[in-house]
């Protein structure tokens, strides 16, 4: 009895497992709604291919100030923050010994002198030779060089200003030994700023000598103009940019050495460029796709892309005036898969 039911349990429970994979073998999942597709419609319109780099306010000259020469300082002229002029006495180091040198030498070319116009008188008179003559006139000539060769040694004590500009904070005191490798001061001409800045390599052959640009200044509304007057010759290797150097053409109060400037250059303008929203392009591993309306159906479709402004993006190739394409809801299309647009602008 007992045997007979477990073989009824048996066959039911093997009858109820054949009937749900059954159930679940004509099971069909539902298509997923494709809704809220919302696009728009390619055009064109005008691109200004502008671009914004960082420079720095420099003066026009600056330096700092080096004696050529180890010494003591006896005199010192550093207006800490005033003009000074080209060729300006700033600092004086001992020569007393060079000057001493320079005297005695000057006592000896008097004496080479006289003895060369004496014999020269006897010469005419055929009362000495030649040779002796050409000795003395030797003595006078090399006592001469001494005495520049000295006078060389004496402008090396000294540090004028090597151009017309405002003299920095000094570093040394009367009395003070410097060496070559002190800086005592530096010097700048601030009466015109240049402005040094860098670009993408790319971009370095769309700027010209003489081009203007354009640039602020962190604090100020007020917008300066600049003209570009050289750049480098090659790009630097770790950057991969171009520096270029311009000379600002106006003065303010708020244009300081060593400010940083944000420069604004306009490169290029397209009338009729191709722009597209940026949320349109799907990057892929090898190259970027955009989800085209055609006959229905979603196309995906190849695009090269160019300049980024903010929110959108050009389109070089791929694509054409008129092509309706999708903006949102991309995720739930896959190629040639039919739907219909909730929004087109």
């Amino acid at each position: 009895m007992q045997q007979k039911i477990f073989t009824l349990l048996l066959l039911l429970s093997l009858f109820s497992c054949g009937k749900k994979s059954e159930e679940t073998a004509n099971f069909k999942r539902a298509p997923m709604p494709v809704d809220n597709i919302q696009g728009v419609i390619v055009g064109t319109s005008i691109l200004d291919n502008a671009i914004t780099a960082g420079g720095t306010l420099l003066p026009l000259e600056q330096t700092e100030l080096h004696p050529e020469i180890a010494g003591r300082v006896i005199a010192l002229n550093l207006p800490e923050g005033k003009k000074v002029s080209a060729g300006t006495l700033l600092v004086k180091l001992f020569d007393e010994d060079l000057q001493t040198q320079i005297r005695k030498i000057e006592t000896q070319i008097a004496i080479a002198r006289t003895t060369e116009q004496r014999l020269k008188g006897l010469l005419n008179v055929q009362g000495t030779s030649q040779q002796e003559y050409d000795l003395a006139a030797l003595q006078t000539r090399n006592l001469e060089a001494e005495i520049e060769l000295l006078k060389v040694k004496i402008r090396q004590t000294e540090i004028r200003a090597p151009f017309s500009g405002t003299i920095g904070l000094r570093q040394i005191s009367p009395g003070a030994y410097i060496t070559p490798a002190t800086a005592v001061a530096t010097i700048r001409d601030d009466h015109k700023l240049r402005l040094d800045f860098s670009v993408p390599e790319k971009y370095g052959a769309l700027i010209r000598n003489g081009q203007s640009v354009k640039f602020h200044v962190d604090g100020s509304q007020r917008n300066y103009t600049a003209t570009v007057t050289a750049s480098e010759q090659s790009v630097a290797a770790d950057t991969r940019d171009l520096h270029l150097r311009a000379i600002v053409n106006e003065q303010s109060a708020d244009l300081v050495p060593g400010r940083f400037a944000e420069v604004d250059l306009s490169l290029t303008t397209q009338p009729k460029a191709i722009m597209i929203p940026t949320e349109c392009v799907i990057p892929q591993a090898r190259d970027k796709k955009v989800v085209v309306y055609r006959s229905g159906k979603a196309k995906f479709t190849t695009v090269t892309t160019g300049i980024r402004q903010s929110g959108k993006v050009e389109i070089l190739s791929g694509l054409a005036v008129g092509d309706t394409i999708v903006t949102s809801g991309m995720l739930f299309l896959k190629p040639d898969t039919e739907f219909r647009f909730t929004k087109v602008d």
